[in-house]
């Protein structure tokens, strides 16, 4: 099997994932892929039983594709992450339900609890709300993910990216979790927010141990 076919089936694998993982239901969501100068991306109303290698699109350098096939909207969105983060190999955007509830209060998840910093800070930005598809909200994505593995889309969802596709999996399921959690914090009042110190001593660890990774 060529490498385009390998990738194609890692892709869709990867969807089928997502979609057993409940982070994304019908066709709410996108995955894709670095692939040669482009990505490969899930096609638009890709659901988890139609999703196939053949449906697949590849997005080419010049954000052209094959006559007859659609990308997820969202393409513009991958593709400039990908030309913003060189890093970046696999891209995972969701709906999924707590990641949504925290992001339609259109403020960062703060750092409630220390694995929020696993995403590389001490919160997880939240974007403001675009028209999905639009350039102007792939602007924001890409511009909250240069220095984080995952940010909340105001009124939208979620977009998680990483240098492997199990680790954009893991950061946008990790990043579910995180917010789910902060929802039920919240039945108590306000949870304590972690401190600036905490979290540098917190950076400091994982840097060697590999945790959270």
């Amino acid at each position: 099997m060529d490498s385009e076919r390998l990738a194609r089936a890692e892709l869709v694998q990867a969807y089928k994932q997502v979609v057993g993982l409940g982070l994304t239901e019908l066709s709410s969501g996108n995955v894709s892929l670095r692939y040669g100068e482009g990505m490969l991306i899930s096609p638009t109303g890709a659901t988890g039983e139609t999703i196939s290698q053949d449906n697949v699109v590849y997005v080419g350098p010049d954000d052209t594709w094959e006559k007859g096939l659609r990308p997820s909207s969202e393409w513009q969105l991958h593709a400039r992450v990908y030309r913003c983060s060189a890093d970046t190999n696999a891209i995972v955007h969701t709906h999924s339900d707590f990641c949504v509830a925290v992001a339609c209060h259109c403020k960062p998840l703060p750092g409630f609890h220390y694995m929020v910093g696993a995403f590389g800070g001490d919160d997880v930005p939240c974007v403001p709300y675009n028209t999905f598809g639009s350039e102007a909200l792939a602007i924001d994505v890409a511009e909250a993910l240069k220095t984080r593995t995952a940010c909340l889309m105001g009124n939208h969802g979620a977009t998680a990216r990483g240098r492997t596709m199990e680790a954009a999996i893991r950061g946008a399921h990790r990043l579910e979790i995180c917010c789910r959690q902060y929802i039920h914090a919240q039945a108590l009042g306000e949870p304590r927010r972690l401190t600036a110190a905490e979290f540098a001593d917190f950076h400091r660890r994982i840097g060697t141990s590999g945790y959270a990774k």
